[in-house]
């Protein structure tokens, strides 16, 4: 099978790999489409994401849709159209027994942080343990299908500020995150959306999927003017902005990766008005409440802006880096880009 690896920094490769067999209780998916993530662009060119280092080839990719190749206990029938919890649980500790997102030692795919490196899915075939599939409803094609994983993040998101019915919030950051943050607080029953980036072509998108946008910076967003804030860019800067628009008493959640370096933000209005800062990291179950919104809403399906096939996997990572020309990027291994076989 062919498949794209990270080498480490600015080093990509189209190799073949022998096709992988699955054991008892995996099943082996053929894999249509596979979403760019910040954690992708980060290996590819940093050569690391983090602490995280590539030390050995890795296959990148988490956000993914395709269909069952091979499930030997006979319960998939091939064909099936499945996207995947890319997560493997590690070990329970006192305090987050129901948080399975937040036990260590556990693995995601298309990440350096084991030893070996858990490989990804921007490859031909990929084997997964049976119960992190979800098997697709009708209504949702594979290729929308493959903003799953990113929606589970962003209703994470939204979930860890409460209960949004009627409030007003504000999405930081228009990237792809920050889109999905937009539906996943319009899902949540907020009265007003608005999105702020530094950007105009992110903020048309968000405008697209009827958040009130706003540029960053200045005075635009006015102070104590939010509910909640989900701030999904992961500047620094941009977390000063946060904590002054929340109102008193109100709620910021970090969803945007934080550098984990010292970074001057202003949080005293925070401890003023005694509002709470709160984070997110990954998700736990939220992706079936993802896909049976992404079934109700096709208009999800416009967060993604590049299609582009797995021999042209260079510029897909350059493409997907640049958020004047993108928003979610995509890597199609299909016989055509709509991630549906022939």
């Amino acid at each position: 099978m062919q498949a794209l690896v990270i080498n480490g920094r600015l080093d990509l490769a189209l190799v073949e790999l022998p096709d992988p067999v699955p054991g008892e209780g995996q099943v082996r998916i053929r894999v249509d489409v596979v979403g760019i993530c910040g954690s992708d662009l980060h290996y590819y060119f940093e050569g690391a994401n983090g602490a995280f280092v590539v030390r050995e080839p890795l296959v990148p990719g988490h956000e993914l849709a395709g269909r069952v190749d091979l499930d030997p206990s006979g319960r998939l029938a091939p064909g099936t159209p499945v996207t995947v919890h890319p997560a493997r649980f590690g070990e329970s500790r006192p305090g987050i027994e129901t948080e399975p997102h937040l036990w260590p030692n556990g693995s995601y795919l298309g990440s350096a942080s084991t030893t070996p490196h858990t490989q990804g899915a921007m490859s031909g075939l990929l084997v997964v343990e049976a119960g992190m599939l979800r098997v697709l409803p009708d209504a949702l094609p594979v290729r929308r299908a493959v903003l799953a994983e990113p929606l589970a993040v962003a209703l994470h998101g939204a979930g860890r500020a409460g209960d949004l019915r009627g409030a007003r919030v504000l999405v930081s950051g228009a990237g792809p995150i920050g889109l999905l943050a937009v539906v996943a607080a319009q899902a949540a029953g907020a009265a007003e959306v608005v999105a702020t980036d530094v950007l105009p072509q992110p903020l048309a998108r968000a405008a697209a999927l009827g958040a009130t946008t706003v540029p960053a910076g200045g005075d635009a967003i006015a102070s104590e003017s939010f509910d909640v804030v989900l701030e999904c860019s992961g500047a620094a800067p941009a977390l000063t902005t946060a904590v002054r628009a929340v109102r008193r008493r109100g709620t910021v959640v970090q969803i945007g990766i934080l550098p984990d370096e010292a970074r001057p933000v202003n949080v005293a209005p925070l401890v003023a008005k005694e509002a709470a800062l709160l984070g997110a990291f990954r998700f736990k179950d939220e992706i079936d409440a993802a896909i049976a919104l992404l079934a109700e809403r096709p208009e999800i399906e416009q967060v993604i802006t590049h299609v582009l096939p797995l021999t042209s996997g260079a510029e897909a990572f350059e493409v997907a880096k640049d958020p004047t020309r993108s928003g979610k990027v995509v890597v199609s291994l299909s016989a055509d880009e709509d991630g549906a076989r022939s």
